[in-house]
């Protein structure tokens, strides 16, 4: 499950991972004498049960401490970040050690605090900071995600408009079936739009839907109508900005990614249509120009 700080009037959920009760309940006194309302402590007592709660719960920040029985500090780090990638992290430890503190951030803390040196004021700046600092990062990271997922369509678009349509649909004086066959057109792009969100649900649920054999279908139908690449890319693009409208950036970026294989397989399975169209339709035997007599194959001597 994704994890992600809440910014809203909510307040934020703390994990507390300490098997010192004395010292989590210190901690919730800190908080409580802070008189802020902004964060909720919840302690855990061992690593397990912090990473069971993990899967299945969003928390905001976590605080870790760096000496917990049957586990290296390291290695309770490196777990906890891989379990929370999204969830800044930070560590406490009974004494201050430079090395530790930069092995620590190294390792994904955002900060590193002293047990006995933590007081109402320092707790909540820090707290504060990890919420505001992973704030901005999530901001920012959702810009270039938008910025990119908007480049790759005009891109796409771009690209599109350089391509031209099938050598068949131009012998018929079709154009892009946008243009020549707007209401087919349409009723193909929401056919790849359906098979998007299908794809989507298959990689992040693992279940399984025939989307590869929809997309065999849809390109029997495009090649039916004489489309060719133009018409993928511009049936993609117009299906991925379509979906993409009122989702979450971390939900468009897995519509992106998807529909790159999708749109990959798509021109593939179009490409064998045309390919197995043009030797079903080449005559057996060849004739010389200017003569009726087939041409014969050269005797093995």
């Amino acid at each position: 499950m994704k994890k992600e700080i809440m910014f809203n009037n909510e307040p934020t959920k703390i994990l507390l991972v300490e098997d010192n009760p004395e010292d989590a309940q210190l901690l919730r006194e800190i908080l409580v004498q802070s008189g802020d309302n902004q964060f909720q402590l919840i302690h855990l007592k061992h690593l397990e049960e912090a990473l069971d709660y993990l899967s299945g719960e969003s928390i905001g920040i976590i605080l870790l401490d760096l000496s917990l029985p049957n586990d290296s500090w390291l290695e309770a780090m490196v777990r906890i970040h891989h379990a929370a990638p999204d969830v800044p992290v930070i560590v406490m430890a009974e004494t201050e050690n430079s090395a530790m503190a930069i092995s620590a951030v190294r390792a994904g803390a955002q900060d590193y605090l002293i047990k006995g040196q933590i007081v109402a004021s320092l707790l909540v700046r820090v707290l504060r900071y990890a919420t505001e600092h992973y704030k901005l990062l999530a901001d920012l990271e959702q810009t270039q995600q938008r910025e990119q997922q908007e480049r790759e369509i005009q891109t796409l678009e771009l690209f599109s408009s350089f391509l031209p349509t099938s050598v068949t649909a131009q012998t018929f004086g079709l154009g892009p079936l946008r243009n020549s066959l707007p209401e087919i057109f349409d009723d193909l792009v929401q056919r790849y739009s359906n098979l998007l969100d299908l794809a989507l649900e298959q990689r992040l649920y693992k279940v399984e839907y025939a989307v590869s054999e929809a997309l065999r279908a849809l390109s029997e139908r495009l090649g039916f109508l004489k489309s060719g690449p133009r018409d993928v890319v511009e049936i993609h693009s117009t299906a991925l900005k379509k979906t993409l409208k009122g989702v979450t950036p971390q939900k468009a970026q897995a519509y992106t990614e998807e529909g790159r294989w999708m749109v990959l397989e798509l021109m593939g399975y179009l490409v064998s249509y045309y390919r197995n169209y043009f030797i079903l339709s080449v005559p057996k035997k060849l004739t010389l120009p200017n003569s009726t007599k087939p041409l014969k194959e050269k005797e093995h001597e």
